[in-house]
C-alpha cells in the first residue's frame, strides 16, 4: 500500500490481490472489460488502487458469490444505487438462498439416514411412487391369496429392504417395459412377434430380479391373469385398448419359445 501525503491510500494490483484474495489475473480481467478500472496509474505506469476502488471491489465480489453475471454486476455497480440499497439488495438474495439451502440440506440428511439405516421405503412412500396402481386393500388381498406361497415369500423377503429410490427405479423399469409392449401394438405387430416377445421376456426377467423367481411356465400363468382379473386388465387396457390380452398372447409366445430353445 502506497500513501499521497498521507492521504487517500493506494493498492498497486499485487498488493489488492493479496489483500482480498482476488488473483491478479482476475483484476486486469476487470480492468480491461472496465468492470474495476484503477483510479490510477503509477509514475511507471503501475495500476494505483484506491479505497473506492477497493469498496467497489468487495461490492464486485459479493455479487460474484451470489451467481451474478459480470455484465449484470457492472450494470448494477453503475446504476444510481446506494451502497445501502446495493447491501439490502444482497441480504435478500442471501436469505432467499438460506431458504433452498436448508430445505436441500434437509432432504440430504433425509436420504443419508436412509443410506446409513438401509431404511426401507414406507407404504406412503410406495403409494407415492405407484399412485393409484398400488393400496392397502390390493396388497391385503394379494396377500390372503398367495401368501403362503414360496413366491410371495421371495417377494416380501425382497421387497421389505427396498428404499424409496428401489421402488422409483423399479416403477421406471416397469413403465419402459409397458410402453414397449404399447408401442409394439399401435405398430400392429403381432403378439408372437420379436418385438412383443423381447418385451415379455423384459417384463419376465423383471420380475425374476425385483420380486420373485419367475420362470417362463409360471409367467404363463401371470399372462393369464392379467385377462382374467379386471383390475389387472384395466392397468393394461387403460394405457391402450385391447393391450391385457396382447400381452397375454406376448408372454405365452415368448413362453413357447423359451422353452423350446
Amino acid at each position: 500500500m502506497t500513501t499521497d501525503g498521507g492521504k487517500d491510500p493506494r493498492w498497486t494490483v499485487g498488493r489488492l490481490a493479496e489483500l482480498t484474495g482476488v488473483t491478479v489475473r482476475t483484476l486486469h480481467h476487470y480492468d480491461e472489460i472496465g468492470l474495476l478500472v484503477p483510479s490510477d496509474r503509477s509514475p511507471s505506469g503501475y495500476r494505483e488502487y484506491s479505497a473506492a476502488d477497493l469498496e467497489r471491489l468487495q461490492q464486485i465480489v459479493v455479487y460474484r458469490r451470489l451467481e451474478f453475471g459480470l455484465d449484470e454486476i457492472a450494470d448494477l455497480l453503475d446504476s444510481p444505487t446506494s451502497p445501502v440499497e446495493h447491501l439490502r439488495r444482497q441480504r435478500e438474495v442471501v436469505m432467499s438462498r438460506v431458504g433452498e439451502l436448508t430445505e436441500l440440506v434437509g432432504a440430504i440428511d433425509k436420504a443419508l439416514e436412509r443410506e446409513m439405516t438401509n431404511q426401507p421405503a414406507t407404504d406412503a412412500e410406495i403409494r407415492e411412487i405407484f399412485g393409484e396402481g398400488y393400496s392397502d386393500e390390493y396388497q391385503a388381498e394379494a396377500q390372503d391369496r398367495w401368501g403362503d406361497t414360496d413366491a410371495w415369500k421371495q417377494s416380501a423377503a425382497r421387497t421389505s429392504t427396498y428404499s424409496k429410490d428401489d421402488w422409483a427405479r423399479i416403477k421406471q423399469e416397469m413403465d419402459a417395459i409397458n410402453q414397449g409392449f404399447v408401442d409394439a401394438k399401435r405398430a400392429g405387430l403381432p403378439a408372437d412377434g420379436t418385438e412383443a416377445m423381447d418385451a415379455a421376456e423384459a417384463a419376465r426377467q423383471h420380475i425374476d430380479s425385483a420380486f420373485y423367481d419367475c420362470p417362463p411356465s409360471f409367467h404363463r400363468n401371470l399372462g393369464e391373469m392379467y385377462v382374467a382379473d379386471p383390475r389387472f386388465a384395466a392397468t393394461y387396457n387403460d394405457l391402450e385398448p385391447g393391450l391385457a390380452q396382447y400381452v397375454r398372447d406376448a408372454i405365452h409366445a415368448n413362453a413357447d419359445r423359451q422353452e423350446g430353445s
